[in-house]
């Protein structure tokens, strides 16, 4: 049987991190959608992810975004955060968005850009020392788009040599998350595009380089529960950017598309060891015809739901049915969690966290909408390249 009241601690201790440019506009290849209040500054993402935060109480950390998120004063940034309610959390790096990277950026030809690059990430751990944070997570666009275009070994090779500077970089505390993706912008050969490349590459550098799984960065029918289950059983997961997708990286609120996939995903979290450990909670995503604040919201309580029937499922009832060799009621007991409405357990967790057991009724209530529509008039949104 499930010890309810473990359960319900261990939602109470759960944290999903929140991202700055979550906040910001976003749009399609075809258009970027502007939105009414959207925040024009980092502290202006940072005051609207406290409400979330305020609401969920479970958002407690902001991801920032170098160089969007480009500051004077870091230290004074993470004060600020700190003011209201939340802390700054893992560092983004930025190496798809300058003209030099054309033909790539750490696996580039020529020894200047891989440079420029290099230098680009050792910023973001300078960074990383001002803000206090933990994680610097990599995802890189490099690759190519036609066979001959470039040295497919010699790629790997800059690469090793790129991330091997940053490592040596790293505090003692600190980390380097390495993402992956197996294609676009690069059609031919993506430079890191699976979990096996991230985790070889993982492997050669030390214990503080681990593999970050972004749920929208896999071919279509990828069992990324296996995945999850692989990496936890070698200490490499170092943990998740949430999203959903139905076609490729589309990045749809995590769970909209197929919230038993979520739920797989969580259960091999929770089995694996990997919740209430080190593995780290982010949310990925882009909200271009949604509002953003309860996009996110209803975002992390999505990842609640799916932890809490994560949490559920009888364990040993499960193992006997696996030794047993029952084939049918092995799963029927992972389906008896997924199919229990978890909503009221959530309310309930919620009223004892002393939180509106509605977030999102909660946060339509408090004004902030409202307030930010009329008080962030004039300047530029932020949004991407902003």
């Amino acid at each position: 049987m499930t010890d309810l009241a473990a359960v319900k601690a261990a939602l109470k201790s759960q944290a999903v991190e929140t991202p700055s440019w979550a906040y910001g506009n976003s749009g399609t290849r075809f258009k970027v959608f502007a939105q009414e209040g959207v925040p024009r500054t980092p502290r202006e993402k940072l005051a609207d992810a406290a409400k979330v935060h305020e609401f969920t109480g479970v958002a407690p950390t902001v991801a920032l975004h170098i160089p969007w998120d480009e500051v004077d004063d870091y230290a004074a940034l993470a004060g600020f955060a700190k003011e209201h309610g939340v802390r700054l959390g893992a560092v983004n790096s930025n190496t798809f968005q300058d003209d030099a990277y054309r033909l790539g950026s750490i696996c580039h030809p020529e020894a200047a850009v891989r440079r420029k690059a290099v230098d680009h990430l050792l910023e973001c751990v300078d960074i990383m020392d001002a803000t206090g944070s933990r994680d610097l997570k990599l995802w890189f666009a490099d690759g190519t788009n036609y066979p001959g275009q470039d040295d497919i070994r010699a790629r790997q090779d800059r690469l090793a040599e790129g991330l091997a500077a940053v490592y040596e970089r790293l505090g003692g505390n600190q980390r380097m998350l390495l993402e992956y993706k197996f294609f676009e912008p690069a059609f031919y050969t993506t430079d890191v595009p699976d979990w096996g490349t991230a985790y070889a590459h993982c492997l050669k550098l030390g214990p503080r380089a681990q593999v970050v799984v972004d749920t929208g960065h896999h071919a279509p029918g990828t069992n990324i529960e296996f995945i999850v289950a692989t990496l936890l059983r070698e200490g490499r997961l170092g943990g998740f950017d949430f999203n959903s997708r139905f076609y490729a990286d589309d990045d749809l609120m995590v769970g909209a598309a197929d919230p038993f996939q979520l739920f797989r995903i969580m259960y091999e979290v929770v089995r694996g060891g990997g919740f209430g450990s080190e593995v780290a909670f982010m949310l990925d995503q882009c909200h271009n015809i949604e509002a953003k604040i309860p996009a996110i919201i209803r975002s992390v309580m999505n990842v609640q739901e799916a932890t809490a029937k994560a949490l559920l499922v009888d364990r040993d009832a499960l193992t006997g049915a696996q030794a047993a060799g029952d084939v049918l009621g092995a799963n029927a007991v992972l389906m008896d969690a997924y199919n229990t409405d978890v909503r009221p357990l959530l309310r309930e967790v919620r009223e004892e966290m002393d939180l509106d057991p509605e977030p999102l009724t909660a946060y339509a209530r408090s004004g902030w909408a409202e307030r930010i529509v009329t008080e962030r008039v004039g300047g530029q949104q932020a949004g991407w390249g902003a």
